[in-house]
């Protein structure tokens, strides 16, 4: 069931949308991109991360049908995203809600840009 925006994952915190300073070269930025590729390790992971990410909102029982895998397979994989900082997940009541986190997403595209 889709929420509006912002429901469960609201981004309203301080740095949400603050620029990324961090260097996009170096060893720590190589051991950063390296730790978000191998989040994205996975076709469906990929595939999670394009489904919240084209929904902008809040998703909970909706990744399971468009990724057609069991429940407990995509618990996993939401782990690994989650882990790597890619993804968000709230406590909304029974059930946990999963979005973007816009702020991790802009800082693997600059990583992967600048190689």
């Amino acid at each position: 069931m889709n929420e509006p925006e912002g429901a469960c994952c609201p981004t309203a915190e301080p740095l949400a949308h603050a620029p990324d300073l961090r260097p996009v070269e170096g060893a720590e930025a190589d051991d950063e991109l390296a730790q978000l590729a191998k989040a994205l390790g996975h076709p469906a992971r990929v595939k999670i991360l394009r489904f919240l990410t084209a929904k902008n909102a809040c998703i909970c029982g909706d990744i399971v049908q468009e990724i057609q895998l069991a429940q407990s397979t995509v618990s996993q994989h939401l782990k690994v995203l989650k882990e790597a900082g890619l993804v968000r997940g709230e406590i909304d009541g029974p059930r946990v809600c999963y979005c973007i986190e816009p702020r991790v997403l802009r800082r693997l595209k600059a990583l992967v840009g600048a190689l």
